[in-house]
């Protein structure tokens, strides 16, 4: 058992426990830390095999809050925008792509700390916008939440029909990601391999957050989890 296994191993866990915990995160924090012992093409599609399993967890239990308009607007965008994100993973250089990760990550924290939410956003043509730019981000580097949560917060949605058609729209996003990532040619027997290895710890993680989902201040542990995230952005984007 290497020291690589090890240390992706124990990234994988926090990251699903943070999912576990807050509902979100799963892609952001494997993101921030995995390229720094494996290449983002090895990367990516892992945490896309990972978030899709989860992804449909969730949306099972809250398929009755789902909303279909909102939601069709959603993929219908995010299926033009995740080829071109898979096509950019397959071909732009390794560095490129760590430095386009950390650049988001820290957009996502400043975007969080400054309170940049939009207020109010309303007509098909947004949602289908948001859908194509989380289809790309999350084609070339596996987060496509930020767009779409932008998008869901300035809806005025009650929260459970929120957190449901959130997680329909990243679960099917991540369907199609993997389809895309499997016509490039990125779900090689390699990730594969990566992903049974790496699931004991991971589905660990994801039972431990949801185990002590009502013992923590979600408010502090949002404020280290992007604290975090700001940090790894910024020294992804220095050493790419």
């Amino acid at each position: 058992m290497s020291l690589t296994w090890l240390a992706g191993a124990g990234i994988l866990a926090l990251a699903s426990c943070v999912f576990g915990l807050a509902g979100f995160g799963l892609g952001l924090v494997a993101l921030a830390l995995l390229p720094f012992l494996m290449p983002p093409t090895l990367a990516v599609p892992l945490v896309s095999l990972y978030s899709a399993v989860f992804g449909l967890v969730l949306t099972l239990q809250l398929r009755r809050d789902l909303m279909a308009a909102p939601l069709a607007a959603l993929l219908s965008g995010a299926l033009v925008g995740t080829p071109v994100g898979v096509w950019g993973l397959a071909t732009l250089p390794a560095s490129w792509l760590r430095r386009l990760i950390g650049g988001i990550l820290m957009g996502v924290v400043l975007i969080e700390w400054r309170g940049l939410y939009p207020r109010t956003v309303s007509g098909r043509s947004w949602g289908v916008a948001a859908g194509a730019v989380s289809g790309l981000l999350g084609g070339a580097i596996g987060t496509p939440g930020p767009p779409v949560m932008l998008y869901a917060a300035a809806q005025g949605w009650p929260p459970r029909a929120m957190k449901a058609t959130l997680q329909g729209f990243l679960f099917a996003n991540q369907l199609v990601i993997l389809v895309s990532q499997w016509w490039a040619g990125l779900l090689t027997p390699e990730v594969a391999w990566l992903a049974l290895g790496f699931a004991p710890p991971a589905v660990l993680g994801v039972a431990l957050g949801m185990h002590l989902f009502r013992a923590v201040d979600h408010v502090r542990l949002r404020r280290v989890v992007f604290a975090l995230l700001f940090v790894l952005g910024l020294t992804l984007c220095l050493r790419g």
